[in-house]
């Protein structure tokens, strides 16, 4: 009893020393002094130091690829990107076939398809329209007009030239014809100006085909109301692309050859109507 008494009277120790000494010599080389509180936040400490280093490697390098199930942000964000990128082709591609039938029925003698319409509710869904489909939109389309002519008191000619003769064009160069228009020869005028005159739009419109070749360089051509076509060739810069709404006046390209040029360049103007070409300057003063 005696020796528990002296044991439980004992002070509880508060402060611990760790020596690191030679074992031939006993010549201490270090010592640390801690105590409880001192150990414990030390290895607390170290232990949230890790985790912290442990979670900025994964983080900030490429490490977090190997964890298992992991989906890096960076490929989901290119996948994303890859699927808008073909979604933005395939209606580009669509929008395409529509303006390279619209073409081919002008240069044919067509009626060709309302561009404007489309343009204005075209939808994904239209990649899924068949021909036949068209075949039929377009045969109503011609039944419309041709009930709408039956009442009309003038013959079938004059009704077609309406259309033109109440337009009110829009000069779509200043300047001189050098090379007048011949329906056989060159179904076109030719209009002199100074390099980098301003070609306008000499209708509203909407722009069906601009691109460039080696024949006619920059042209440009744009689809208005009524079967009318107007195309504008040899230009050294266009200001709009497929696809725009344009006004009547407005500057669609530049004049001139693609090389620089400070002399005077002529624009190659044609307008088509229902199909067919006519004299521009029996509509458009020059």
């Amino acid at each position: 009893m005696a020796r528990q008494n002296r044991q439980s009277k004992e002070p509880r120790v508060k402060k611990f020393r760790v020596t690191l000494a030679d074992d031939n010599t006993h010549r201490q080389l270090s010592v640390v002094k801690f105590t409880r509180w001192s150990f414990f936040t030390t290895v607390i400490s170290i232990v949230l130091l890790i985790l912290i280093a442990v979670m900025a490697a994964v983080a900030l390098t490429p490490l977090k690829t190997y964890i298992p199930g992991y989906s890096p942000t960076e490929g989901r964000r290119n996948s994303d990107q890859t699927a808008m990128r073909i979604d933005s082709l395939n209606n580009v591609i669509a929008r395409w076939e529509f303006y390279s039938e619209n073409i081919r029925r002008v240069l044919d003698g067509d009626d060709p398809v309302k561009i404007d319409s489309i343009v204005k509710s075209y939808t994904p869904a239209r990649d899924t329209m068949d021909a036949a489909a068209f075949h039929v939109r377009d045969s109503l389309l011609r039944q419309k007009v041709l009930d709408a002519e039956q009442f009309s008191v003038s013959s079938t000619s004059q009704a077609r030239a309406l259309p033109l003769e109440g337009q009110h064009f829009f000069t779509p160069l200043k300047g001189v014809v050098s090379e007048k228009y011949d329906k056989v020869l060159h179904p076109y005028i030719e209009i002199s100006a100074p390099a980098n005159s301003v070609v306008m739009s000499v209708l509203d419109g909407t722009v069906i085909s601009a691109d460039w070749s080696d024949e006619h360089e920059y042209t440009i051509m744009v689809q208005h109301r009524d079967d009318i076509l107007s195309i504008y060739r040899r230009n050294q810069k266009l200001l709009h692309k497929v696809g725009d709404r344009i006004k009547a006046g407005t500057p669609i390209a530049l004049v001139g050859s693609s090389e620089a040029s400070t002399a005077d360049e002529h624009l190659r103007f044609e307008l088509w109507h229902n199909g067919d070409t006519v004299n521009p300057t029996d509509f458009i003063s020059f």
